[in-house]
């Protein structure tokens, strides 16, 4: 289903690590065959976002051939120093997201900020522009690019590909800011993909959620440590 503020875009890059949280009690990590929903909608955010509303990511569009590649990597310690470890990546990816936002109405306090057309054409520019901010693919040595696209155009590595299970995975983190409730918390499912498309439920209908530890949402004040960004938006053209 197609909503009047989706936005669509590609999102591509030499390798990604969406890492998998099994791997990294050992100090190496493991990638996840896909992108998770948090992955893509934290890209999305790097995009364009304001507290005002939650990106909803509705479906992704896998483009190339599924590929790892493991390198021997230094991180560095945190008592000092580095360590050798093993890091599997995939390599040359290239996805198509289809997304919309939705207002956040856990944030009254940002009540008269929400003008969907606002939002929605800075957003369309910013996608226009590559993003405000840098876009990484799951961490910070994996540099993503993102560009405007049509979500159906061109020929994708699994168009012809019926189905494809990927077993259970992490969807995304019920933060309390969005949800409302003072607790940070996992979401888990299994994501199926059909014809090269995997359709993400929303958060809210997650089958499986876990609660990882309380927390308390932050608090905005506008004009404080939060703009309601008109000033930019007229500076980019827009009319209120």
């Amino acid at each position: 289903m197609k909503h009047e503020n989706s936005v669509t875009f590609k999102v591509s890059g030499r390798r990604a690590l969406f890492t998998d949280p099994l791997t990294k009690s050992g100090g190496e990590k493991c990638t996840y065959p896909l992108p998770t929903y948090q992955a893509l909608k934290g890209i999305l955010e790097s995009v364009y976002w304001k507290p005002t509303f939650i990106w909803i990511i509705d479906r992704v569009r896998i483009m190339k051939e599924i590929s790892m590649e493991s390198q021997s990597i230094r991180p560095v310690e945190y008592s000092g120093g580095n360590t050798l470890a093993i890091y599997s990546y995939l390599t040359d990816v290239e996805y198509r997201v289809q997304a919309h936002f939705e207002w956040n109405l856990n944030r009254l306090e940002l009540a008269s900020d929400r003008n969907e057309n606002k939002h929605y054409f800075i957003a369309k520019r910013m996608i226009e522009k590559g993003g405000r901010r840098d876009v990484f693919l799951g961490t910070r040595e994996c540099q993503g690019y993102v560009e405007p696209c049509e979500f159906d155009e061109n020929q994708g590595k699994y168009d012809t590909l019926t189905e494809m299970s990927f077993g259970f995975m992490v969807h995304g983190l019920n933060y309390p800011d969005e949800s409302g409730n003072d607790e940070l918390a996992v979401r888990l499912w299994e994501p199926v993909m059909k014809n090269g498309i995997i359709e993400f439920p929303k958060p809210s209908d997650c089958p499986v959620v876990r609660t990882l530890r309380n927390q308390l949402a932050n608090t905005f004040f506008p004009g404080d440590n939060f703009s309601l960004c008109d000033e930019i938006y007229k500076s980019e053209g827009g009319d209120l």
